[in-house]
């Protein structure tokens, strides 16, 4: 039986409304080991009581550390020094409007290593059990 890991981190970020205006939120990341390969995100908006919900590929949020990944998608990820600190960039489009969220890089490199204990990168298809995916699919449970 194989052991249930989640790695749950809260960090300050700032939603960037203009080269020169950001505004402070938080972000909750969520990591669960029995989905391996995806990352909960939930933003908390400034003065909106509602949060905003997104899902992306951990090892994208690894690939943004050091080079940019998903441009011309729905997640856009990229680093770069903001400020003099090391940052990822987050673009986020929908139908409903688009983001763009600053996370500082060494929180990101702090959730991504909890992860990486909890399922080593390579190791993500171990803790799929497709069978059970698959009937749940199939059956509509």
């Amino acid at each position: 039986m194989r052991s249930v890991r989640t790695v749950a981190y809260e960090l300050p970020v700032e939603l960037v409304l203009s080269p020169d205006v950001s505004v402070p939120m938080y972000v909750a990341l969520r990591y669960e080991a029995h989905d391996p390969y995806a990352v909960r995100a939930v933003f908390r908006p400034p003065g909106r009581d509602e949060t905003v919900e997104w899902f992306f590929g951990r090892e994208m949020l690894a690939q943004a550390l050091s080079g940019r990944t998903g441009p011309g998608g729905d997640v856009d990820m990229w680093p770069a020094v903001d400020a003099g600190r090391a940052t990822v960039f987050v673009g986020l489009r929908s139908p409903a409007g688009s983001a763009l969220v600053a996370f500082p890089a060494r929180d990101v490199e702090s959730f991504l290593r909890e992860t990486w204990s909890a399922v080593p990168p390579g190791s993500e298809a171990d803790r799929l059990d497709l069978d059970a995916e698959l009937s749940e699919l199939l059956t509509g449970n």
